[in-house]
């Protein structure tokens, strides 16, 4: 009877131990490996969302945007959308250099500013416009050109392409500059108004340099 209890006895002290040392075996691996992969993963934690909370804060502060932010995006997508598509006539039908240059760089800068406020207006929850809708409100937004002025435009060659092309896009470039003028009066989201006032300087410059070629011309 006593034997059986102390082998009863021993059989338990072993499971025990068995026991602990896998425990033990468990805690010493989650400290040597995933212990302080976890430690870090939790003062990663803590001292990224130090970051993450200032940042959100910045957000939030250039973050507020009104109906004056909305109106800038929608409206200069379309007219944006059409200074690239008049630019793109230019390779194949404008005779000067300059011309073609200028089209080269309008395209280019305009076209990363249409995905940028497509960007913006989706993180608002609003909706971008689509491609190719052209209703009657978007004829009362500046220098926007007709659907005939731009068949006028796509039917010209050479000089008289180069002459078309540059009156059209001086009145479209004022448009431009009007519609940016009141997002920076009206607009209260800090990006958009930065990029109001890049466009305002780049496409003043654009119509000098345009009016320049038209008096040499």
């Amino acid at each position: 009877m006593i034997h059986k209890r102390s082998l009863m006895r021993r059989t338990a002290a072993v499971a025990a131990a068995g026991a602990a040392a896998l425990v033990l075996a468990a805690c010493g691996g989650n400290g040597d490996d995933d212990g302080s992969a976890g430690h870090g993963g939790h003062a990663a934690t803590a001292s990224s969302s130090a970051p993450a909370s200032a940042s959100a804060s910045a957000s939030a502060s250039q973050g507020q945007h009104n109906a004056a932010d909305v109106a800038f995006a929608k409206g200069m997508i379309p007219h944006h959308r059409q200074a690239v598509e008049m630019a793109d006539l230019a390779p194949d039908r404008a005779r000067s250099a300059e011309v073609k240059k200028l089209a080269a760089d309008i395209k280019k800068a305009q076209d990363p500013e249409i995905k940028t406020l497509s960007g913006w207006l989706t993180s608002w929850g609003e909706d971008v416009p689509a491609e190719g809708a052209m209703d009657h409100s978007m004829h009362d937004m500046g220098g926007m050109m007709t659907a005939e002025e731009m068949t006028e435009l796509e039917n010209a060659s050479g000089k008289a392409f180069d002459t078309a092309f540059m009156e059209m896009m001086i009145k479209h470039h004022e448009g431009a500059v009007d519609m940016a003028k009141t997002e920076q009066a009206d607009g209260a989201y800090g990006p958009a108004k930065k990029m109001a006032g890049e466009i305002i300087d780049s496409q003043s410059a654009e119509i000098e340099q345009m009016n320049e070629l038209l008096g040499k011309s």
